[in-house]
């Protein structure tokens, strides 16, 4: 059995919270797989009492999900279910995208640029590249753009399906063409938003959209019903 080392609650939860996020967004731990508290705390050197608390809060991310007297397993999603969550986006996104063309300021387009860039800038190959820190500057953008489009019942709908594990596990999926193909989709749809031309961006959002839905039937490993 592994020797128990924590020197600090807080520092162990942080620890068992990385390091099975980690663990998770890699394939390691794969979709549908069973996380016990006892084996992980042996898998990771610590007591259980971290992991339960990395479970909790990664069940509030939606990484994992916990049901009565069946335990914590990683959150699986099938093929049939990905494919639903992507037709749903790849209608409605582009719609939206293309309504923000007219309600876009110029300070809004500013922030929307600056956001690509940032995007840009740490999603580039290399020893600087945060992919944990895209995951939520992709979600500003996106955001920003729904706001902009000023049409609530859009925005409700795609709450439903724009699921956080399925984003954060595209950004872990990607192989780098895919990737640079996301973030100039990013930078694509400012500059459709600044010519004002709602066709234009909503055709790169569908783009964008099917390039991540490429990635992510292939990738996530979902079970096929």
């Amino acid at each position: 059995m592994a020797r128990v080392v924590e020197r600090g609650a807080g520092r162990a939860s942080e620890r068992a919270l990385a390091d099975l996020r980690e663990a998770i967004l890699t394939g390691d731990l794969a979709a549908g797989a069973h996380l016990g508290e006892v084996e992980l705390a042996e898998r990771l050197g610590l007591s259980r009492t971290p992991v339960r608390e990395a479970l909790t809060r990664l069940a509030a991310e939606g990484l994992v999900e916990t049901t009565a007297h069946r335990g914590a397993r990683v959150t699986s999603f099938s093929h049939d279910d990905l494919d639903a969550i992507f037709d749903v986006r790849r209608a409605l996104e582009p719609r939206a995208t293309a309504r923000a063309a007219d309600h876009a300021t110029p300070e809004d387009l500013d922030d929307l640029a600056a956001l690509a860039e940032r995007m840009l800038g740490i999603g580039a190959p290399g020893p600087d590249q945060d992919l944990d820190a895209l995951v939520g500057l992709n979600r500003a953008f996106h955001a920003r753009l729904l706001d902009l489009a000023q049409a609530p019942a859009l925005a409700a709908a795609l709450a439903g399906v724009v699921h956080t594990p399925v984003v954060t596990r595209t950004f872990h999926t990607y192989d780098p063409a895919s990737l640079a193909r996301s973030l100039a989709h990013h930078a694509e749809i400012v500059a459709a938003l600044r010519a004002r031309d709602g066709d234009w961006a909503a055709a790169v959002m569908a783009s964008h959209i099917g390039n991540a839905r490429a990635v992510m039937v292939v990738g996530w490993g979902g079970n096929k019903r």
